[in-house]
């Protein structure tokens, strides 16, 4: 029998949530098949079985665990699974397993009484809905002593709000209704108040941006880029164009110009983790892309040694399965910089976090014409700025303004991108 255990699925990835089973329990799989969705810090994605036989599913849907705990085994055997959550026995069977008589005039089918879920009992999260969590904390409910009537013991919306109605008094006594506080000040105007539980993404990007501002020493440089030339560049090769033919962005010229200034500077393009430096031979550029409800940052590996077309068509079908959804987690990982992109709402300047445990990120404003001195007369130019945030343990100033000096000089000769 093999155990399927909770994957990992991004190098980020400390613990999963099962969305939706894709096998039903008793299933025959075959190796390769997709068993389940699994939600993680990054996207939600299917994932296969690596072993062939009859799926016994350990796990209910809507629980997060972390990495490597068993969630589900494959096997020859066709017997209920032991320890499965939610899974009892039939009364009779444990009566007669045990040698006893039944009892004259006893149900046939006694029911045991609810029992609190598993988690609750070992100390551990309890296994309840988000829509449960929220009544709960509005109306004092404790968690861990109810019992809960969902799927696997989960305890859902009815369970919270039949505990929050129970009489505190005698049984069978209404317990009084007490009169509805009044508005604090300031608060009267807010109208209705919906409290919205984050996916498991949002929370765990939240948890990482949060650690990022508050362990990273960094600092930020910017420096503003004349990207005329580039974008009469761009211009011509719309109009020289196959219609099938992929012309690049201008964020593509940034991918491009920052992997050829990592190349050229490696003390860039790596890490500081765990007390030490890390240096990456290859030069992979993460994309930051705005997803369903959150952010998606896939990968352009070898960006260095990519020409800027196929940098073009790596970055347009990245974006496109992250918005499908289709994204893998081969492409969401394994990133030594990053690039994030506001320009297209007219964004001219802003700082991005780190995202750890890379050196640096690269914030990219809007290409806008305007007033700038050029050949001693004042012009209007196609102008672009550029945020880089270093984390100062693996680049100090000089470094980061090397590396920023570079990029910018490289997108001004937009002719060197195009080799």
């Amino acid at each position: 029998m093999t155990e399927i255990v909770m994957p990992r699925l991004s190098d980020s990835m400390e613990e999963g949530t099962i969305v939706r089973w894709l096998k039903a329990d008793g299933d025959q799989v075959r190796r390769g098949e997709e068993l389940v969705e699994i939600e993680t810090d990054k996207a939600t994605m299917p994932y296969e079985s690596d072993a062939e036989g009859i799926l016994r599913i350990l796990v209910e849907e809507g629980r997060t665990l972390p990495i490597g705990e068993v969630i589900a085994t494959v096997g020859e055997e066709a017997g209920p699974a032991p320890g499965r959550e939610g899974a009892e026995a039939p009364a009779e069977t444990h009566a007669a397993a045990a040698g006893a008589e039944p009892v004259e005039g006893a149900p046939a089918a006694a029911q045991p009484a609810p029992q609190p879920p598993a988690a609750a009992q070992a100390g551990e999260r309890v296994f309840a809905s988000p829509v449960a969590r929220r009544i709960a904390r509005e109306r004092g409910v404790d968690l861990t002593s109810l019992a809960g009537s969902g799927p696997g013991g989960r305890i859902v919306k009815a369970d919270v709000e039949g505990a929050a109605q129970e009489p505190a008094g005698t049984p069978g006594t209404p317990a009084p209704v007490p009169p509805a506080p009044a508005p604090a000040d300031g608060e009267s105007g807010r109208g209705t108040v919906t409290a919205t539980e984050p996916s498991r993404a949002q929370a765990l990007i939240a948890r990482r941006m949060a650690e990022s501002r508050a362990t990273v020493p960094s600092f930020t440089l910017e420096t503003t880029v004349d990207m005329t030339t580039a974008v009469s560049l761009r211009a011509e090769m719309k109009e020289t164009a196959l219609d099938s033919e992929l012309v690049p962005t201008v964020n593509d010229l940034v991918v491009k110009a920052a992997a050829i200034a990592l190349r050229e500077q490696p003390g860039a393009n790596g890490a500081w983790r765990d007390g030490h430096f890390e240096r990456y031979s290859r030069v992979n550029v993460g994309v930051a892309v705005a997803g369903e409800g959150s952010l998606v940052v896939p990968t352009v590996f070898d960006a260095d040694r990519l020409t800027l077309a196929q940098i073009a068509e790596a970055t347009q079908g990245l974006a496109a399965r992250v918005r499908s959804g289709e994204i893998t987690p081969p492409e969401l990982s394994s990133g030594t910089f990053t690039v994030s992109n506001l320009g297209m709402f007219g964004v001219r300047a802003f700082e991005a976090i780190i995202n750890q445990p890379q050196a640096a990120i690269l914030a990219v404003g809007a290409v806008q014409e305007r007033p700038a001195v050029h050949d001693g007369q004042v012009v209007p130019r196609m102008l672009m700025d550029l945020v880089l945030a270093c984390d100062h343990r693996v680049l100090y100033g000089a470094d980061g303004a090397r590396l920023l000096e570079r990029i910018r000089a490289l997108l001004e000769a937009p002719l060197s991108l195009a080799r």
